[in-house]
């Protein structure tokens, strides 16, 4: 039988720290992931570990949708992506793919994100690729 532990208020042993439930939760991911973006084949059987992530979707050269297990409550939440520099080329990751910039706006159950080359702007597969959603869950 599952036990539930109801509180209002974490703190620590001495009584000095403490934090309200509600921080705690509203504070954590709701959903994340680290993949290798380079692999050829579905970005799927690439996840090297993932939180509520149902699908991951390669729609070409660093050019990636997330697909969340559990739907947001709206699509205002937070998404950030990361990409490791893998060459003399800076490498950045954000919520727009293709040399035109093509904004990609988040959905309650998907994010979409690119990752590029800082000094030509084109797509890139980067080996170490991950995201972050931070936000309500519906």
């Amino acid at each position: 039988m599952a036990s539930i532990l109801r509180v209002d208020t974490l703190t620590d042993a001495s009584s000095n720290n403490s934090t309200a439930m509600s921080t705690i939760n509203q504070g954590t991911a709701k959903a994340w992931i680290n993949f290798n973006g380079a692999a050829t084949g579905a970005v799927g059987d690439y996840d090297r570990d993932s939180f509520n992530m149902s699908v991951t979707v390669d729609n070409g050269t660093g050019d990636y949708t997330l697909g969340f297990a559990s739907n947001m409550s709206n699509a205002n939440y937070s998404g950030l992506s990361g990409a490791n520099a893998e060459s003399s080329a800076a490498t950045f990751s954000c919520p727009y793919t293709g040399a035109s910039f093509e904004a990609h706006a988040p959905t309650t159950s998907a994010f979409r994100f690119g990752n590029f080359t800082h000094n030509s702007a084109s797509n890139k597969d980067v080996t170490y690729t991950s995201a972050t959603i931070h936000g309500d869950l519906a």
